[in-house]
């Protein structure tokens, strides 16, 4: 059985899942491997470990077994479940029900109107207006709940936030004129300190393409395990 000492991570730096997977990552200071990828070139070995073929996929194999993560919120709680310095998880159940509430809109929802708002052509519209006045009433909820605290976990940045700024921060590029004109100015202050924290501009870091040069040994190993 190969036995790999550090977790594995796929990642394709501009997409937002992969973001939030890095960002837990590095926060956790769990070591691990860095694959950068091209989505028009995806590694064989990345496909044998998540036939769906999108990133991210955390791979963790060692003498006892591996296990392969290919959701970016399954990351993000194995990350902070390892080592948690940050506070970025819930103390309480309650607080957690509640994270986990915002990023289930978020994931649902709304990056379904952000997908047909930034990429119309694709769902056979002429205009993402609607999708984009439509993800509109969620911020105007975040913006809502921002006016109260600072933050969606509350007195600091946490699990909710990391997992939804990478989101707004696409919705926000797609018309930077139009989002800037929005009355939202808490959900603002909220993006503008997270695109200028040192913990997204690590995550976002270019990091040369991965070289397969073991894809053909790591493509043939069997026994993965899938969540």
């Amino acid at each position: 059985m190969l036995d790999t000492v550090l977790p594995v991570l796929y990642s394709f730096r501009r997409c937002p899942y992969a973001m939030r997977a890095r960002m837990a990552l590095q926060v956790s200071q769990v070591a691990y491997e860095h694959r950068e990828i091209v989505l028009k070139n995806k590694p064989e070995h990345m496909l044998t470990l998540s036939p769906k073929g999108t990133v991210p996929v955390l791979w963790l194999a060692n003498a006892q077994g591996q296990q392969v993560l290919d959701q970016s919120l399954d990351i993000m709680l194995w990350a902070l479940g390892q080592h948690d310095p940050l506070g970025w998880l819930p103390a309480r159940q309650e607080d957690m029900d509640a994270a986990m509430a915002w990023i289930a809109c978020s994931d649902g929802l709304f990056k379904q109107h952000l997908d047909r708002y930034k990429y119309p052509q694709r769902f056979q519209l002429t205009t993402g207006v609607q999708d984009r006045d439509s993800g509109g009433v969620f911020l105007w909820q975040v913006n809502a709940h921002l006016q109260k605290q600072d933050f969606l976990h509350g007195p600091h940045w946490g699990l909710a936030d990391a997992a939804l700024a990478p989101f707004v921060r696409q919705f926000a590029h797609v018309d930077p004129a139009w989002f800037s004109a929005q009355a939202w100015s808490a959900l603002r202050l909220w993006l503008e300190n997270f695109e200028n924290s040192p913990r997204f501009l690590k995550a976002m870091q270019k990091m040369p393409l991965w070289q397969a040069d073991k894809l053909a040994e790591e493509s043939h190993h069997s026994g993965v395990t899938s969540t």
